[in-house]
């Protein structure tokens, strides 16, 4: 057997066959090494003789006003402030849990009995035996409690071993301060009238400022009541002091964001910020314990406390209504993100379900039929409206991204502003890729919106993961799962745009060429999601390697062979593994959630990790619209791959590259997913923006499945240049 060239090719140097395999191990290796790359930061952290936190439950910004509430404003104009995020081990983190969660560094529960209403005050059973500390008599039981049942490995009262001695006043102080078995060091139910003896007994104090509930005269009323507490803690404080004030509850079932501040020598004027939320202005209800015993310069228990130690960045505006409230009021916009974000992904799941069952008919009759009589094609304008609804259909969350960029959950009806404006902007997109000269290609919608949607997303990742922080395509900091970098929908979206972006570009090339062309792609990929300082989720990295590679095996045609499957997994495994010595080379306040579960596994400590990934598993699994996303795009990709009518085969067999942009992306997305406790959250996000053009470039390889293929030279027809094989393929002449 011998090769020949196509008549008509011009005749020119080919590339050796280890170039393309040599650009491959570089372009993997480039990837690492932009892992490693960061920027200068600067940070800083107070230290403090004595420490004295002062706190009420469900205290947010809102209550803060420099007239009713001097002392609070004082202290948020002179220190340091950011949003807290209260989640505990309980579904709603009421009082009790809240200071117990702050006594435990770690997420903890009093009472697992689901919460009705209102939530119960912080009213522990408490004995005096000596009239100078006390005894939680509950102590023992909630340890058990949350050692045996459930799932962090919390040890309640580890804060309170971390130090010689611990002050509590009030209640909810006492549940904070108490040591495992129950004791609480120096107790008094109220401040006393001269409390500077007191707050100077031991470094760490505890102070109950009471509860913030309801609305209106009764709330304003409990804040001035706290303020006045405050207020006289402060005249008493001792001198080199930290003064932690902290909202670190909620009061009802609805989960909100809190005050958090911190002032002191060294804690003045800036954001607080830490290790576990990576973004500046928040921090979490765990991090408040460690912070405490670096403020002391003490080191935090080994394998007890799950937050990290808080430090302060600049640029804060010194007035804190304008830096945490009015437009810039995160809580807010956290509320109407959790509402807006189900009505929205519930609306999408739907619209593209019926979307689906109303193509399936265009489908049909688009098939060439064998016999002598067909059933006539399906009109022009019923095609064009079929792809810009398929166009407009695939462009929903990149929208819904870009709709953030106003301020809609500042209106009266935020759900209906934000539809407003996402629809006009996917009206805007659909027209800007129906209008461009190269439309008629059969592969440039299917380019043009994953250019689009992988560039959304790269952009702002670049520019701080703005949009997806409390948006509705994004994650809310209230939950207390993520604060910055790439979330579940954005890295579903991502992944696909990118793989089939990429795999659209490879059909341009030879067959050899088209492995280097995903694989570059996909190494920009790996630098954008798992870069601590873009994505920030080493997780998702190592599944955007994984179907990178199966998608760089499959990209050249034919089966996922098992040399093919070998070296993928090779490749992915040497990537996983150097991606995951650069996540444990750093220091351990620096590591990503792969090094943590690592170190962790290490120690002997993973499996509560692993046991809240699988619940987190089953209850995103059962209650996300996500997965009717996933459920109904699965569903049109097998009846379009499996039917007589679907056509996506025949698009597998034109346009290979797409085919291996769609593998993985599945296997991307449904590791991610499973991995990092969202089920097929990933997968339902990459199956909305993913499955609509792909059921429009099989509508499209429909239609023009009777159009000839025209010979090298001559002017291409509406199928465009992506139907024509590749100048360089050769001819095999036998």
């Amino acid at each position: 057997m011998r090769r020949v060239r196509r008549p008509g090719t011009p005749r020119g140097p080919r590339a050796k066959v280890w170039v393309p395999y040599l650009l491959v191990a570089l372009i993997a290796v480039a990837s690492l090494t932009g892992l490693t790359v960061s920027p200068d930061e600067e940070s800083r952290r107070g230290r403090a003789d004595y420490v004295v936190v002062a706190a009420a439950a469900g205290l947010r910004w809102e209550d803060l006003d420099p007239r009713r509430t001097p002392a609070l404003w004082q202290e948020a104009t002179q220190g340091s402030v950011g949003w807290l995020s209260v989640r505990s081990a309980h579904a709603v983190t009421c009082p009790s849990d809240g200071w117990l969660t702050l006594g435990a560094g770690n997420y903890a529960a009093w009472d697992t009995r689901a919460v009705t209403g209102r939530c119960p005050p912080a009213e522990p059973e408490l004995t005096q035996p000596d009239g100078f500390g006390a005894n939680v008599v509950d102590q023992r039981t909630v340890v058990r409690t949350n050692q045996e049942r459930l799932p962090y490995g919390t040890t309640p009262g580890a804060l309170a071993e971390s130090v010689r001695c611990t002050v509590a006043v009030g209640p909810g102080a006492a549940i904070a301060a108490a040591r495992p078995f129950g004791r609480v060091d120096r107790y008094l139910p109220e401040l006393p009238d001269d409390p500077a003896p007191l707050l100077g007994q031991c470094v760490l104090s505890i102070v109950d400022l009471g509860t913030i509930s309801g609305s209106g005269a009764e709330r304003q009323a409990a804040v001035a009541a706290a303020d006045a507490v405050l207020a006289r803690v402060l005249a008493a404080r001792p001198e080199r002091s930290l003064m932690v004030i902290a909202g670190l509850s909620d009061t009802e079932r609805t989960s909100r964001l809190h005050v958090a501040i911190a002032e002191g020598e060294g804690w003045q004027g800036g954001w607080l910020t830490s290790a576990g939320t990576g973004r500046d202005g928040y921090l979490q209800l765990v991090d408040l314990a460690p912070t405490v015993l670096s403020a002391l310069g003490r080191p935090s228990p080994e394998k007890l406390f799950n937050g990290y130690a808080a430090t302060v960045s600049d640029g804060r505006p010194s007035d804190p209504a304008e830096a945490m409230q009015g437009n810039h009021d995160a809580d807010q916009r956290s509320i109407a993100q959790r509402g807006v974000a189900e009505i929205f992904f519930t609306v999408l799941a739907i619209v593209q379900f019926l979307l689906f069952v109303a193509v399936v008919p265009v489908l049909v009759r688009a098939r060439r039929h064998a016999g002598p009589a067909a059933p006539p094609l399906p009109p022009p304008r019923l095609v064009a409206l079929a792809e810009a609804a398929l166009i407009a259909a695939g462009l929903a969350i990149p929208a819904a991204l870009l709709a953030d960029l106003a301020p809609w959950w500042n209106s009266t009806h935020p759900a209906w502003i934000f539809g407003s404006a996402t629809g006009a902007i996917m009206v805007a997109g659909t027209l800007l890729i129906r209008l461009t000269p190269r439309y008629r290609e059969t592969l440039w919608p299917m380019a043009a919106v994953s250019a689009i949607g992988a560039t959304v997303i790269a952009v702002d990742l670049l520019t701080g993961s703005r949009l997806q922080l409390n948006g509705v395509a994004g994650y809310s900091a209230v939950y207390g799962v993520r604060y910055a970098g790439l979330g579940s929908v954005g890295l579903g979206v991502f992944v696909a745009c990118l793989l089939l972006l990429a795999g659209c570009l490879a059909q341009w090339v030879s067959r050899r060429w088209r492995p280097v062309v995903i694989v570059f792609f996909g190494g920009i990929g790996v630098v954008m999601v798992g870069s601590p300082y873009l994505g920030a989720d080493p997780v998702g990295a190592i599944a955007v390697t994984a179907g990178v590679c199966v998608a760089a095996a499959l990209s050249t045609g034919g089966w996922l062979t098992f040399p093919r499957l070998a070296w993928a997994t090779v490749a992915g495994l040497a990537v996983t593994a150097g991606f995951a010595a650069l996540d444990l080379s750093r220091l351990p306040l620096e590591q990503g959630t792969l090094g943590r579960f690592l170190t962790a596994l290490g120690n002997g400590t993973a499996g509560p990790a692993m046991q809240r990934a699988a619940a987190a598993n089953g209850q995103a699994l059962l209650d996300s619209p996500l997965t009717l996303l996933a459920l109904a795009g699965t569903l049109m990709l097998l009846f379009c791959q499996f039917s007589p009518w679907g056509g996506l085969t025949r698009v597998y067999g034109l346009h290979p590259a797409v085919r291996a942009g769609l593998a993985g992306t599945a296997v991307a997305t449904l590791i991610a997913g499973v991995f990092g406790g969202t089920a097929v959250g990933a997968a339902g996000a990459a199956a909305a923006a993913a499955v609509p053009v792909a059921v429009l470039t099989a509508l499209r390889v429909l239609v023009h499945a009777a159009d000839r293929t025209p010979p090298p030279g001559e002017t291409d027809g509406p199928g465009g240049p992506s139907l024509r094989k590749s100048d360089e393929d050769p001819v095999v002449v036998i």
